[in-house]
């Protein structure tokens, strides 16, 4: 994993409305695990894996393991830049992302997501 993501990697991987959508909730709820986007997002495991596993190799994300389940983060050294950028897609986002939220609230408080989880 790099450190940082060159800008047009970075605008490329964002051009994705899935890999746009997980790094602007996790930007939202700062670490989420696979099954926390695959009810977000209503879409297959295998899909979000595929998205998640492309933005953590360009550097965009960190995970931490816990378990057999594996937390995906922005990764802590992502330049100012590229937080702004995601600020900015944030703001123009923001009511595709509360449809997000809603169903990732629709699984409850953390206790309840881990009874549901991967």
């Amino acid at each position: 994993m790099t450190s940082s993501v060159d800008s047009l990697t970075l605008f490329k991987l964002l051009s994705d409305e899935t890999r746009l959508a997980v790094v602007l909730l996790i930007h939202q709820q700062e670490e989420l695990c696979v099954c926390e986007f695959t009810q977000a997002l209503e879409l297959s495991q295998p899909k979000i894996s595929r998205h998640l596993a492309m933005l953590r190799e360009a550097g965009v994300l960190a995970t931490r393991r816990s378990g057999k389940w594996v937390h995906y983060s922005l990764a802590p050294e992502l330049p100012s830049e590229v937080s702004n950028i995601i600020e900015n897609a944030l703001s123009l986002s923001q009511d595709k992302i509360e449809v997000y939220l809603q169903r990732l609230d629709a699984m409850g408080d953390r206790p309840e997501r881990e009874k549901l989880c991967c």
